[in-house]
């Protein structure tokens, strides 16, 4: 969904696992969908995990925990590795994830997270471990992401980091662009130039 990003306060979802890959984040089998409703995928997200095979919500998977919530999941490392399906950035997004935070993203699906407005936030492993022990110990607590000041900030404990982003796509995340947007807005310039070099 196409949304401005600024700044973000929210509860978390807490996975920590690592090496989650795009076939857990959302089965193969799901790729041959005919639709990209992002109901679907967001309703698919972890089907595996959160389902049982007779289609029932798996108690233990945490989201079907009603204790957490939020549109930030917290991820363990490494997380989007396997293959580069772009469905899986779809199947967060469509759950209404805004972030994900981890200590290592895979490349090809943090671009597809960012290319679907999503903000992968890469964090040192010590700061995302204190994130999962202040989930643990409170369902409550929340995460602030400044995308301006490109700070995460742990609000139970006050403790910040900074994280990198592409400068492009820091921009088109803050104005609701992707990149088909970004050339239409930037017709009069592409217009410009190619009258002056042409």
């Amino acid at each position: 969904m196409k949304q401005k990003f600024n700044i973000l306060t929210s509860t978390c979802v807490p996975l920590p696992l690592e090496n989650v890959d795009t076939d857990q984040i959302i089965p193969a089998r799901f790729l041959k969908a005919t639709t990209r409703s992002e109901q679907f995928f967001g309703e698919n997200l972890f089907r595996d995990w959160r389902y049982r095979p007779d289609g029932s919500p798996n108690p233990d998977f945490v989201l079907n925990n009603p204790r957490y919530s939020g549109e930030i999941l917290v991820a363990g490392k490494n997380f989007g590795s396997g293959s580069s399906r772009e469905h899986a950035a779809w199947a967060i997004a469509g759950y209404g994830f805004r972030v994900v935070i981890s200590s290592f993203f895979a490349d090809i699906h943090k671009n597809n997270e960012l290319n679907n407005f999503v903000l992968p936030v890469v964090v040192s492993e010590s700061f995302l471990q204190e994130l999962f022990s202040s989930i643990a110990a409170d369902a409550k607590m929340q995460v602030e992401v400044d995308l301006p000041r490109q700070t995460v900030t742990n609000k139970a404990t006050g403790h910040s980091e900074s994280f990198e982003i592409n400068a492009y796509k820091k921009h088109c995340l803050m104005n609701g662009l992707d990149d088909i947007d970004f050339l239409v807005q930037s017709k009069e310039k592409i217009e410009a130039w190619e009258a002056a070099h042409c």
